[in-house]
Parts: structure tokens; sequence; C-alpha cells
């Protein structure tokens, strides 16, 4: 989920049930939104609106760890209705949040939307799940799931020829930007970066996570159960300079040198060197970043009753 591990609470503590601060997700939102494909979106709204047997009828909508509710923000104006959305989190707080959002929302028709929120873990894979949805969506959830986890919920919705829309799944890689936009490679960097990515595969609770494997090992699933598949990147970018996005950078920087940290104590100095070097340059409006994102989009097969 990119989010800082400061912002998990208990810090550091690996769980299924990481919670994420409103705050972490409420910066992140506008820059999710600018990120994240339109084009994939359209088509999952192309195939909503063309399913046999949903004219006429809500469009069920499941979102997996909704969180604050951005998700449901972002694709509700932008979806056919009458939509019926169940939204999904074991955070009892930050679905509430998300709830009473979605009362004042509308949809392209300037319907409201029927809301249900489901206050519980994303396993098992079961009934209660997936059951009356059209479309399944999630954000920024991909890279804390496990390999079997993933396959399951693939496999599990392709039984009921639903739709997927997984957007913003993190793909491990990130850098530093110069003030022309351009990457730095730098061997510090690589450092920190590896030691965050053996991090993020880390246990949270359904198993070995994904972390940056996350969009191709869905992709594959995708595909090995009949689905059609788009794809797109969707990386993050970070101008140098940019200052309103100034608090989220560093929020980054210290949650990548938190979980290089966890992962190697031993190089506490070297650690906290780079950070100051790096925050630093931000603060100066010298830096920028790029955070890669992968969107993935799976409509079932023709014959399955998806359009």
């Amino acid at each position: 989920m990119n989010a800082p591990e400061t912002d998990r609470l208990p810090a550091g503590t690996p769980s299924p049930r990481e919670r994420f601060s409103a705050d972490w997700l409420s910066r992140r939102e506008w820059l999710d939104g600018r990120s994240r494909s339109h084009c994939l979106t359209g088509l999952a709204a192309d195939w909503l609106a063309a399913r046999p047997g949903a004219l006429g009828g809500p469009r069920g909508i499941v979102d997996l760890g909704c969180g604050s509710g951005s998700n449901l923000r972002f694709l509700a104006p932008r979806l056919p209705g009458p939509q019926r959305w169940r939204l999904v989190d074991h955070d009892p707080a930050l679905l509430a949040l998300a709830r009473r959002h979605g009362a004042t929302l509308r949809d392209p028709a300037g319907a409201r939307l029927a809301l249900e929120a489901c206050c519980r873990d994303l396993a098992p894979v079961d009934d209660g799940l997936l059951a009356g949805a059209d479309l399944v969506v999630a954000s920024a959830l991909f890279d804390l799931v496990s390999r079997p986890w993933a396959e399951a919920l693939v496999a599990a919705a392709a039984g009921r020829h639903q739709a997927l829309l997984f957007t913003l799944s993190v793909d491990g890689d990130w850098a530093f930007l110069d003030a022309a936009g351009q990457r730095l490679e730098d061997d510090e960097d690589a450092a920190v970066r590896a030691l965050f990515q053996a991090h993020q595969r880390r246990d949270k609770g359904l198993g070995p996570a994904l972390g940056g494997d996350a969009p191709a090992v869905l992709a594959a699933a995708m595909a090995a159960a009949g689905y059609r598949v788009e794809s797109a990147a969707t990386p993050w970018h970070l101008a140098a300079g940019e200052r309103e996005l100034l608090p989220l950078a560093e929020q980054l920087v210290q949650g990548w040198h938190d979980a290089a940290l966890a992962q190697a104590p031993q190089e506490q100095a070297r650690l906290f060197r780079w950070r100051s070097r790096r925050l630093a340059g931000l603060a100066a409006g010298e830096l920028g970043l790029t955070v890669g994102h992968r969107d993935l989009l799976a409509l079932p097969p023709l014959s399955a009753g998806g359009a």
C-alpha cells in the first residue's frame, strides 16, 4: 500500500489488520487520482453499461480494503448507475468515514448510491466477500497479500463472471528525480530500495506478501483464469519543488528508511545519513520522487456474459 511504516498502528507490526491513518490516505488521494488510468476506468464503465442483465438494475460493486473511501469517490461519478456498493475493510473507523463520504456521492445520472459497510478481514475469500458483485475493485492493496490469497481471489471472481479493476498496485520500484525530472541513479538509494523491497515481502497476515511482484502475479492469475486483461503503468511523479506534495514525499522517505532499518538494524548510522541527505534535497526543492504502480482491468470472456 506504500504507506510509511510510521502510519501503521502498531508501528512495525506485520498484521492483516494493519491500519493506515486517515491523514496518510487523505494526502495520497489527490496524487492517486492524478496517476491512475482513466482509460481502464472507462473500459470498466463500458463493460458495466453493456453487461447483460444489469440494465435497469443496480450494478453491484465490491471495494476490497476500501479504507476511507478514495476508490469509491473516484469511481462512483465515472461508472454507470444505478450503483450498489459493498465497502469492505477491517478498520471500523475508516469504514465509517468511507460510508459518510459515500452518502454525499451521486452516479453520473445524479442518483444516490446504495451503500453497505462490511467490517471484516479479507480472508477467507468466500461468498460473504464477493457475492452480488458485477465488478470487484481494490486500490493500493495487493503488495500486502500473498500469492495464494491473490490467486484464490481471482479464481473466485472468475467463477462468478465478475470483472476486476485493481488500481495503483506498487511494482517495487522508486527513485529520486533531479530538478529536470530525470531519474537519479545512486548506490545508496539502490541499497535502501533493496532493503525496502525485502521488507515488503514480509508476512502481513495472509502469508508472505507479494510486494512489488503483485502486478505481475495478478496479471498471470487473471490470464490463467480466462480473463481479458488490460494493464497500464500508473506511477506517482512528485516533481522537485512541488511544495503541496512535500509532506507526502517526506512521509515516503521516512517510511522507506523505517522499513530498511527494520530489515537491517545494523545499518542504522548509514540509513540515518541517507534519510537526512534525501530529506534535505526534497526540502530544498532540488529533488522529486517517482514511485512505480500499475493498474489492471480483467474482463470475463465474452461467452461468460462479458461485453
